[in-house]
Parts: C-alpha cells; sequence; structure tokens
C-alpha cells in the first residue's frame, strides 16, 4: 500500500551512485516557495515542545482553523495529515459501498481495501480533458455510503466548479461526500471555490491538507471539518494525541496570523501563474508530450512514443525525480506528472524534456 507514492530520492540516488541531496524532487506536489518565513523559526524556538505530551486533540490548532475560517471548532478535527483521515473515515462510517472520482489519489482506494471496501471508479476522461462527468458520478453515488472527490484533483489538476459538487451532495442526502482539498489553496479564489464553511451540509466531510501549500510533509498535518454529526461519528475513531507537539506549535502559529496566510497564498498563486507560463513556452514546439492545462502547480503530461517508465528513468539520469503515473487508475503507461519549484529548475526539466524527445533542442544545461 505504500509504494504507490513520488518522492524516492533515496531510491534514485542509489541508482545513480549520487548524494541523495543531489537528486530534485519534481515528483512530489509540494509549494515552490517553500515554508512560510517563520516556520524553521518557531520549530528552533519551540523545539522543547517534545519534552511534553501534545493536547490529545489538538484542540489549539483546531480552534485556530475554525476562527481562520469562521466555523465553530466543534465542526473540525486535526490528524496527522489528511491520510490519517482517509483511512479512518470509511471505518468510522461503516462504509459498504464506496465510489472515487478518478483518476485519482490512490491512498482512496488503498483505505477503502484495508476495511474490506471494493471501491468502483468514475473515471474523467481524457477526451474531455478530464473533467468530471457530474451526471455519471451521480448515477454511481446512488447507493453509495461514501464517495472521494478530489478539488483540485490529483493527479489530473482539474478543478470542478462547487456548484457541481453541491448538486451531488444536495441530490443524495443519504451518501457521504468526503471532498479533498488538498491543493485548493493554490488556486485563485480559492476561499469562495471550498466547502470548509459549509458545515450546513449533513453528508460533506472536507480534507484541507497543510502539508502542500506551507510545504511542511514531515510534520503530518491536517484537518477534517464538516456537519456535526459526521465529526462526531469520526472522532468516535480518532486516538489520543494524534499530531505531535511541534505540528501542533507550527499550525497554531500559523492560525494566529490570518493576514500573513493571505499574502503567503497570494505570493504563491502570482509565482506559480508566472512560472507556468515559462515552463510552457519552453517547450513549445517539442512533438512528443502533451500538457493537460490546469491551475494547478503541478502539470499532467501524456507521452507520445515513450512509456512513463523510460521517460521517468531518462528525465532520472539528470537527476530530477518525476511522477510515473502509470499506477493511477485510469491513466496508461503514457503518463506522467511533475510540479514545478524555481525558475532554474523548472528550465532545467524543459531542458531534460528536449534533451530526451528532441535531442539537440536543449540549450539551458
Amino acid at each position: 500500500m505504500i509504494q504507490g507514492h513520488g518522492g524516492n530520492k533515496s531510491k534514485l540516488a542509489g541508482q545513480l551512485g549520487c548524494r541523495v541531496e543531489d537528486i530534485i524532487d519534481m515528483s512530489c506536489n509540494l509549494n515552490p516557495l517553500g515554508p512560510p518565513e517563520n516556520i524553521h523559526a518557531i520549530i528552533r524556538e519551540r523545539l522543547s515542545a517534545i519534552h511534553s505530551l501534545p493536547e490529545p486533540d489538538a484542540a489549539s490548532m483546531c480552534r485556530g482553523f475554525a476562527r481562520y475560517h469562521d466555523i465553530d471548532p466543534k465542526n473540525v478535527m486535526a490528524g496527522n495529515g489528511t491520510t490519517f483521515f482517509i483511512y479512518t473515515i470509511p471505518r468510522a462510517l461503516y462504509v459498504k459501498k464506496a465510489v472515487i472520482a478518478a483518476p485519482a489519489y490512490s491512498d482512496y482506494r488503498d483505505a477503502c481495501r484495508m476495511h474490506g471496501i471494493d471501491p468502483v471508479h468514475c473515471l474523467a476522461k481524457k477526451e474531455q480533458n478530464f473533467q468530471l462527468d457530474i451526471d455519471k458520478v451521480s448515477g454511481m453515488a446512488k447507493g453509495a455510503d461514501l464517495v472521494f472527490l478530489c478539488n483540485p484533483n490529483n493527479p489530473t489538476g482539474v478543478l470542478t466548479p462547487k456548484d457541481k459538487i453541491a448538486y451531488l451532495i444536495k441530490r443524495h442526502p443519504n451518501t457521504c461526500f468526503v471532498v479533498d482539498e488538498s491543493y485548493l489553496p493554490f488556486v485563485e479564489d480559492a476561499r469562495n471555490l471550498s466547502f470548509v464553511e459549509d458545515t450546513h451540509y449533513p453528508n460533506l466531510l472536507v480534507l484541507s491538507s497543510m502539508s502542500k501549500i506551507f510545504k511542511i510533509p514531515g510534520l503530518r498535518t491536517g484537518f477534517l471539518s464538516g456537519g456535526t454529526a459526521l465529526i462526531d461519528k469520526v472522532m468516535g475513531h480518532y486516538q489520543p494525541w494524534s499530531v505531535n507537539s511541534l505540528a501542533q506549535e507550527v499550525i497554531t502559529d500559523i492560525f494566529a496570523h490570518p493576514q500573513a496566510i493571505e499574502s503567503f497564498y497570494q505570493r504563491t498563486r502570482a509565482y506559480i501563474h508566472e512560472e507556468k507560463q515559462v515552463f510552457s513556452q519552453a517547450l513549445q514546439g517539442i512533438s512528443g508530450i502533451s500538457l493537460f492545462d490546469a491551475p494547478t502547480y503541478f502539470i499532467l503530461a501524456e507521452l507520445d512514443r515513450m512509456t512513463a517508465s523510460d521517460f521517468c528513468r531518462a528525465i532520472g539520469r539528470d537527476k530530477i525525480l518525476i511522477r510515473d503515473c502509470g499506477n493511477f487508475h485510469g491513466l496508461s503507461n503514457r503518463f506522467v506528472r511533475f510540479s514545478l519549484k524555481t525558475r532554474d529548475i523548472n528550465l532545467a526539466l524543459a531542458d531534460s524534456i528536449k534533451k530526451n524527445l528532441a535531442p539537440g533542442t536543449a540549450d539551458h544545461v
């Protein structure tokens, strides 16, 4: 179950015989600007927190998240990353039948299977640029206990309009919809697109990741929000001290400064918009690869002639790690994904792509 993820820098370094630090990881979806400047300072200043047990329910960071989103703290739970909740929800809700809007993050499927559930996938099609077919999802959601829906989606980056998801939620009141908004902070007008503040829906749970936007995946922090009845059911399967002391210190401090959050979000969005334009221009005229347009900072691409494994291996020789998407349900072995970083790194990837698809065209190496 833990094999289907990106970010294995050690494996590539071992294959190349180089240091792990020499590998550029563009396989994991993390903020290219890195964490806000004060996060490292918070960790240094509050390192002594590890000498004491954290709050068993992470109440302080829950209050901060609730205050920022203007919701009641009783509608929020904090966990060891959103993955903690993905694996807890099927058990907590006694799910028998689950639907996954796909292609999607493999842990939705793995979480279902861990609890004896064989989920069905509602596949978005490449021919429709992976836009979700709402009517198809609705048909499959009828009679289902649970629907997983990632918005914006990973790995396609597609953003489904809020009103279309709301239509599903209202149409199927006996089905719980889990909307994973891990990548929504990277999108313009995210606040109005989010369901976090819509706790009036009794059949909705929302996942919010801190790992991606603040680039702190090692701290393992995420939130689950929703109606009181569903939150209480999940809380019945909650383990005490599920969020470590340093993570609680960092996240509590972040939400104590809401203006800084908004400023950081805006800088991130502006940076991504510019870098995507530069990167796309760098690959103009190069055949053999097609990029799918999406509002996210990670890019799904389809290869015309090479398999994803061969392409990743070729790019890897330049010490750049990208994501082979062949194991995403609904994608073939011709799909790869890469997450943008700094200008120099992005252009280095563009050059590596050109070198491997159109020898002689790279000019930034």
